[in-house]
């Protein structure tokens, strides 16, 4: 039951409250972005969602337009930098999470070109709406390996259950404040590249 109606109505609750509870630090981090990079503040990409539907993400721009041959991490401002250290540029997923799209709590959406990279268990992942955070990100972040993530993500789904994405939520606020798992460009190697 809660995982058909409950969830769906407390993650569409949460995220209009939090939208409008941290309205004013979403708007300074808009403003932040455009004096630093200009137009445009948020940044999407697709992403696979639940049964691996795609979704096009939300976030706010962290990198600056690049040189030919520049790597990611090279395009990253200091901006951008500290907005990723403290999880702010994932704020724009609350719309996400009110569309539909996302959960608050589940296991994080990766890029459609990993999809056919899956064994049958990881597959299990895409039984729940993907999440702005998850078992994963409060365990250890980008520290872990993508089996130990993926390993996390089912355990996640497998034990779903309104007590565990209340505690995971309030794991999110310590990790979040403690910036624990922080990699300046996220993974060290793609999925599909193991």
């Amino acid at each position: 039951m809660y995982k058909l109606v409950f969830k769906r109505v407390i993650d569409f609750t949460a995220s209009v409250a939090l939208i409008v509870i941290l309205f004013p630090v979403l708007l300074v981090v808009s403003l932040l972005i455009y004096k630093d990079m200009g137009a445009p503040v948020f940044f999407t990409h697709a992403r696979s969602g639940k049964s691996k539907r795609g979704f096009k993400i939300y976030k706010f721009r962290t990198m600056r337009d690049g040189l030919e041959g520049e790597s990611d991490e090279e395009r990253i401002t200091a901006l951008g930098n500290k907005l990723r250290r403290w999880s702010l540029d994932e704020l724009p997923q609350l719309i996400n999470v009110i569309r539909g799209d996302m959960s608050l709590v589940g296991p994080r959406p990766l890029l459609p070109e990993y999809d056919s990279h899956y064994s049958e268990e990881q597959n299990k992942r895409f039984l729940v709406k993907p999440g702005v955070t998850g078992l994963a990100q409060v365990t250890g972040r980008n520290d872990l390996q993508w089996n130990e993530k993926f390993e996390l993500d089912v355990t996640y789904v497998e034990n779903l259950s309104a007590l565990n994405d209340f505690k995971i939520l309030v794991q999110t606020v310590f990790v979040v404040f403690g910036a624990k798992g922080f990699r300046k460009s996220g993974e060290e190697k793609k999925f599909s590249d193991l």
